[in-house]
Order: structure tokens, then sequence, then C-alpha cells
């Protein structure tokens, strides 16, 4: 995508969890120095990038930097590390992992024990593993052994499963959900800065804490200081086409099938419709997904600060939820980012948000 080279692996490739997303966030900032007009950050670690400094209106795109991961809360006298969950797991992605634990002297590689199948009464066989039922094992024989790793309670882990391409233009990593997020609203910075807005200012945000962000995370403190006129939220949604899918429930989106557009919860009809309007004029293929309750996103973050942000959500069909596998195709990414970037050159100065 344009000139972004290796910058989606190399933004993949850092382990950042939720509160602990300094890595990536890192990688991020230096991305966007190369084109944008001003960088900077917070005290809660998001990150920001500005075209259109000072013109109306202001757009906000966000799409949040951190991903699911664990922490170490317990080693015990001979080494083993016990741990629990940041953000949402299935423990049986977990079961048989290598790991990366992020110390204070750098990474240090693990691997993640269990009761091996042998030794397990045929009742247990059929339980699901839960997350404390496992360990990890660095290899240490002892808890001294384990500190002089640099390793101590507190300190992150991320599952060791990096970047891979596959056929045609997928691509797999862990922490697509939402690295990639972050990447799309960058790239679509980058496109801005080489053809800017008649009228808008943008600023692109990498959000932290959104996996764990139950009062809203850094999207609710970034919306706060930037104060925009509008915002669109880049997340990734289910991919419907994989065997057993619940159309039903969760519509119908499929990799290389475009973005897909949320309507409801916490996102606003008219941001929607200009979606809609500039994707069908910029021949970008798409979908609409259904958010009757929460959208579960850095939407739900940004629509009610201040005195209401006017919200749009954008989603990258996503393959393997929540697994050190996740799966999306690129020419998605770059789609979305095509359309943010129509979207900000869309906006006049007088255009407005409000209903009625």
């Amino acid at each position: 995508m344009g000139d972004s080279g290796d910058f989606l692996e190399r933004l993949l490739e850092e382990p950042g969890p939720s509160g602990f997303e300094a890595r990536p966030a890192k990688t991020w900032r230096d991305e966007a120095r190369t084109f944008a007009a001003k960088v900077w950050s917070d005290v809660h670690g998001n990150s920001f990038a500005e075209v259109g400094e000072g013109r109306k209106p202001r757009v906000m795109l966000a799409g949040h930097v951190d991903e699911i991961g664990l922490q170490v809360t317990h080693i015990d006298e001979k080494g083993y590390l016990y741990v629990d969950a940041i953000g949402g797991w299935d423990p049986q992605v977990i079961v048989g992992q290598r790991v990366r634990v992020l110390g204070r002297s750098g990474d240090v590689p693990g691997v993640v024990g269990k009761t091996p199948i042998h030794l397990l009464k045929p009742d247990d066989r059929k339980k699901v593993s839960e997350i404390h039922d496992l360990w990890v094992d660095l290899g240490a024989a002892s808890a001294d052994e384990v500190r002089a790793l640099g390793v101590r309670v507190g300190d992150p882990l991320v599952l060791a499963s990096g970047f891979l391409r596959l056929a045609g233009d997928r691509i797999a990593s862990r922490a697509i959900d939402n690295r990639v997020g972050a990447y799309v609203v960058l790239e679509a910075l980058r496109m801005l800065a080489d053809k800017p807005p008649r009228n808008a200012g943008v600023v692109a945000v990498a959000t932290v804490q959104e996996e764990i962000g139950y009062t809203g995370g850094g999207a609710r403190s970034s919306a706060f200081s930037l104060d925009p006129d509008v915002a669109i939220v880049v997340d990734v949604t289910f991919s419907t086409d994989v065997p057993d899918a619940k159309k039903k429930e969760l519509g119908d989106h499929a990799l290389g099938g475009g973005p897909v557009l949320t309507r409801g919860s916490s996102t606003h009809p008219l941001v929607f419709d200009r979606l809609v309007d500039v994707a069908e004029k910029e021949g970008i293929p798409y979908s609409i997904q259904a958010a009757p309750r929460a959208s579960r996103t850095d939407a739900d973050g940004i629509f009610l600060v201040r005195s209401g942000i006017p919200t749009g959500l954008v989603s990258v069909p996503n393959r393997y939820m929540h697994s050190p596998n996740e799966m999306v195709a690129e020419e998605d990414l770059a789609r979305c980012a095509r359309l943010l970037a129509g979207f900000a050159r869309s906006l006049a100065p007088k255009d407005s948000f409000v209903q009625g």
C-alpha cells in the first residue's frame, strides 16, 4: 500500500498487550513522522499524527494498537510462571503455545505447560483447560533464575506467532485485532498527506487499552482531547466465509469483500450514509453489519464524549478472532484506507451531522 513498505509486518511483529503498548506505538509514530505534519503522544500512551492542523471540519480516525495477551501473576520456587488473561481468550488456544515474556532486560522465550494427556484421568481428558490450569516454563530451575532473566510478577506475555503470508493476498498473525486498524488509519493519513483534503484537517490515532477498555479506554481520553467534529473508528469484525458461520446473527462478510460498515448502537446514521456514498462513488465494495447493542469497539468510547461526537465504524473482515493466527486480506486494508481518505476529502466546512 503506497509507500508503506514493510510497515504492516513491523507493526504486527511488535508485542503490545493492553496496558503495555509502548513498542508498537513507537513503531507507529516513527512511521507517521515520515510524512505527517505533526506527531505526538499522551499520558495514556495514545499516539497521534495530523495533516491539516487548524482546518475544519476536524476528523478523528481511530484504530487501537493493543492486542490481547497474558500477564504473570506468580512465580513459584521452581521457576514456573502462572498467568492471567489480558483481554478475552479462549484458553484452548493457549495450550501448547510458545510465548514471549516482555521482561525488563528484553524478551524471554517460554512454552505453555499442561499435564500430558497420558496422565489425565478419562473424565479429565474431556474437560476444557482453564488459564489457571496452565503454566509457563522458561526452562529456568528456580525463582532466582527467573529473576536473573529479568522476569518478574506483572510482566506481560504474547504468544510467539509472527507474521505469515498465505495464498493470494491473505496474511495471518497474532495482533491483527486490531493492529491493522491502527495501520489503516495511518495509511489513510498517508494518502491525505499526498493529496490533502480541500477543507478537512485529519488526525489519525493509535488508541490503547481497547481490549480491556470497559470505561472507554484510550479512545475516550483521546477523543476528549481532540474534540473532533466527526470520528471514524477502524476495527475488525467476524468474517463469516468459514464453516459453520452464523450469518443470521453476524451478517455476510468475506475476506476480500471490502469494508464492513456498521449501523446502529454507537454509530451515527448520517456518518454511515456518507461512508456508503463515498464507497459507491469510489467503487469500493462493502457489506453492512447491524449493531443493535454495543459495537464492542472504540466507537463505544467515543460517541458520547463531551456533547456527543458523530461516529462511524468501518471494520475489516477477520478470520479466527482472538487467536495467534488471525487472518485478513491486504486488499481489504487498502480499501478501508481509501474509504477513510475519500470520506475526509468529501467534507465541507458547513457540513453538519445534526439530525432533523
